[in-house]
């Protein structure tokens, strides 16, 4: 379906099953592959879109590199175009609070499997989440998610949470006041 490294046409969507499509806009971590169906079928019964709202939010910490959330997303109290989006947890993004690869050229090092800490199941796992993001601080996050590391083990689930992303926390992927220390800037 992709086809990298060429010049023209890069991607063929005819060339795969539209439930393989509609799999690879959900399985995109930042919602910019995004896929929506022409017309109903039996075989994918309700699933008409890779925007449709997740049955369970999650935010996945990745090794090395971003939170990656899907949820009913706001940003800012603003519902966003896709459930998708991949947030900046290096301080070094130009596009804060989203991640723009900076973390790569940083050379930012932090693991994709926090410590999993006593939870209590959630009564409802879906609906919407508000990320807000605190200026020269972290990511205040409203709403039901489920905190996944990069091997898919559950970590923690929350109501609400803040979320570092100074890259100076002592308990990433969660703030615990380093932004100060580090003269954290960021809207």
């Amino acid at each position: 379906m992709f086809v990298p490294n060429v010049q023209g046409e890069w991607i063929h969507p005819d060339a795969q099953p539209v439930e393989e499509l509609i799999r690879i806009g959900k399985s995109c971590p930042s919602g910019a592959i995004r896929v929506t169906r022409n017309a109903k079928s039996d075989v994918t019964k309700d699933v008409q879109s890779s925007d449709d709202f997740p049955l369970v939010n999650t935010v996945r910490v990745r090794e090395n590199g971003p939170l990656a959330i899907e949820a009913e997303l706001q940003i800012q109290s603003q519902l966003q175009p896709s459930p998708r989006a991949t947030l900046c947890r290096c301080g070094d993004s130009k596009h804060k609070p989203y991640c723009d690869g900076s973390h790569v050229g940083a050379g930012f090092i932090a693991t994709g499997e926090p410590v999993t800490v006593p939870f209590e199941a959630l009564a409802v796992r879906n609906g919407p989440v508000n990320v807000l993001p605190i200026p020269d601080g972290p990511l205040h996050v409203i709403g039901n998610l489920e905190v996944v590391t990069g091997t898919g083990r559950t970590c923690n689930k929350v109501r609400e949470t803040f979320l570092c992303r100074c890259g100076q926390s002592k308990k990433k992927p969660f703030c615990d006041g380093s932004h100060k220390a580090a003269g954290f800037r960021a809207e």
